[in-house]
């Protein structure tokens, strides 16, 4: 089995047979997938006739860019089979709760784990209330009662492609205010959500995507410090600090290995 990158960033997989005779070589094509350690199903066998893999080469990860998370999003709602990858379920999970993805606790959403993975989903926010635009940030509570809401922190950015505005992206961080304490606490887990169009704010029911991880402290040397990666004190606001969330997640890599 020969595995290589095409130029279209997916990882593909063809039989290394010898040629079947002098002059023909087998004419089954490769089977593309998205680049990740997803586990992957029985649709490659439909597809290409080949056994089960299981899961993709260690090393080999799903990591797309703004721009290509946004293509993925256009292509799913469109339904354009020509842009919708057949697997991009397997990577991308739609969550169909009426609350969208706060709906739970983000470590309770399908696959998360709080190791500094990235979870991807696509889901409709919700209003916070039946009049007005405001979005419900607010996560279902827990047992517990704790109050835990995702607030927004930097600006909203446009994201290009082909040198048009085609969607945003914003930053969300979790904050969690348990019994009576004055202020709420910053945690680790953060969200980037992304949505089509020329508007900063997306529509009500419009579907968006949203990926989601928990971003592990690094860790420091003695004889090398970098301020930029200590999470803030408490009582800062959400729009002032934890503004170095939107660097790349240090687990994750932007290259296919």
């Amino acid at each position: 089995m020969m595995w290589f990158s095409n130029t279209n960033d997916a990882v593909s997989a063809v039989d290394a047979h010898p040629l079947t005779d002098g002059n023909h070589q087998d004419d089954r094509s490769p089977v593309a997938f998205p680049a990740c350690a997803h586990p992957l199903h029985s649709q490659l066998q439909l597809q290409g006739g080949l056994e089960d893999w299981g899961r993709a080469p260690t090393g080999v990860k799903f990591d797309p860019s703004d721009q290509q998370i946004l293509e993925h999003l256009e292509a799913k709602v469109k339904r354009d089979k020509w842009k919708l990858h057949p697997l991009i379920d397997e990577f991308i999970t739609t969550l169909e709760e009426d609350d969208g993805i706060c709906y739970t606790h983000p470590q309770n959403l399908p696959g998360m784990r709080n190791d500094g993975q990235i979870r991807h989903f696509f889901h409709r926010p919700s209003k916070a209330y039946t009049a007005g635009t405001r979005k419900r940030r607010k996560v279902k509570a827990d047992e517990e009662g704790t109050d835990t809401r995702w607030h927004k922190t930097g600006k909203t950015r446009p994201v290009m492609g082909g040198g048009v505005v085609i969607g945003f992206k914003k930053i969300l961080v979790l904050y969690s205010n348990h019994g009576n304490q004055r202020k709420p606490q910053k945690t680790n887990w953060i969200m980037h959500q992304y949505h089509l169009g020329v508007t900063e704010h997306e529509k009500d029911g419009q579907l968006v995507a949203s990926k989601v991880f928990f971003q592990k402290r690094p860790r420091q040397s003695s004889s090398y410090q970098n301020p930029t990666t200590q999470w803030g004190g408490g009582g800062h606001s959400p729009e002032t600090s934890a503004v170095f969330v939107d660097c790349s997640n240090p687990m994750m890599s932007s290259n296919y290995m």
